[in-house]
């Protein structure tokens, strides 16, 4: 039996501004924008809460608002469905227990590292999980998602871990990128580097950082001290190298798909692949795609 202290509270940074999908985000947050009929967040936390975590940090920003509500009842709408004989099972991945969403404000956009400080309070002396809903991590057909494959690798070996993919060698500049240790399974590696968008003559490996972490609380004293770095910007990649070596330091390698929803490009292609799979559209989806493709 594990001694180590259980993962319940996750950190979402949600403060970004969302220029890239512009003038789609201008009054909705990115992290609002659906894939199907689902938005970037509830695919997040759906995954946090699968993995057995309790508490949702949401680090926010001006106009982000909406994302709170999103979990919160809607009293009027919930009332005129039952009023017409339509099942609010739809809505139940969207009711928050209360207490279970904490916003916290980052004020200043100083980066993913400053983002995850500004939750300091809140996480206190816990370990924490950290999820970048741009990332939509999809298990693979009966498996299970990539937070859970991390707290279960977390449970054998504790300290701090990252989810990682392997990409192919010409793709490794585009990245953060582990120096891999030993194996200690198929997908449970040591970590005992990280560089950031690397040459391909110097990177050390084709396993890329995808946007899921479960870090220990210490992580926020090195970042409370912790310089600007790439963009003159506040950067979580710098501080957990700083912990290499202090702390146990693994990554996960995700038995499931990535897509970066963060680019549009990357948002057309999980919308695609998402509603290929469903069972309600997905015959239509794939006749109106060869009928496009005709076109």
């Amino acid at each position: 039996m594990n001694s180590h202290k259980p993962i319940k509270k996750a950190v979402f940074p949600v403060a970004g501004m969302g220029t890239r999908f512009l003038p789609a985000t201008k009054a909705i947050p990115k992290e609002l924008l659906p894939i199907v009929d689902r938005p970037l967040i509830q695919y997040a936390v759906d995954e946090a809460r699968e993995a057995g975590i309790e508490q949702m940090i949401f680090v926010t920003g001006r106009g982000k608002t909406a994302i709170v509500e999103h979990f919160d009842m809607a009293y009027e709408l919930e009332t005129t469905m039952t009023e017409r004989g339509k099942s609010l099972a739809v809505l139940d991945p969207t009711r928050a227990t209360p207490g279970d969403i904490i916003t916290v404000r980052q004020q200043v956009p100083m980066g993913l590292g400053h983002a995850i400080w500004c939750a300091r309070a809140i996480v206190g002396d816990d370990p924490f999980a950290i999820f970048l809903p741009d990332e939509l991590m999809v298990a693979s057909k009966g498996g299970t998602g990539c937070m859970k494959q991390m707290v279960e690798a977390y449970n054998e070996v504790g300290g701090n871990l990252i989810s990682v993919l392997e990409v192919p060698q010409e793709d490794v500049s585009s990245y953060g990128v582990i120096a891999p240790g030993k194996d200690l399974s198929d997908t449970l590696t040591e970590v005992t580097g990280l560089v950031e968008k690397p040459s391909l003559a110097e990177a050390p490996s084709n396993k890329i950082i995808s946007g899921r972490y479960i870090l220990q609380p210490e992580v926020m004293g090195v970042l409370k001290d912790q310089g600007k770095g790439a963009g003159g910007e506040i950067q979580l990649t710098d501080a957990m190298a700083r912990m290499i070596g202090n702390q146990p330091f693994h990554a996960v390698t995700f038995a499931g798909r990535r897509f970066d929803c963060g680019s549009k490009i990357g948002f057309v292609e999980a919308t695609l692949a998402l509603a290929l799979e469903r069972e309600d559209m997905g015959a239509d989806v794939r006749a109106m795609a060869k009928r496009l493709l005709r076109d």
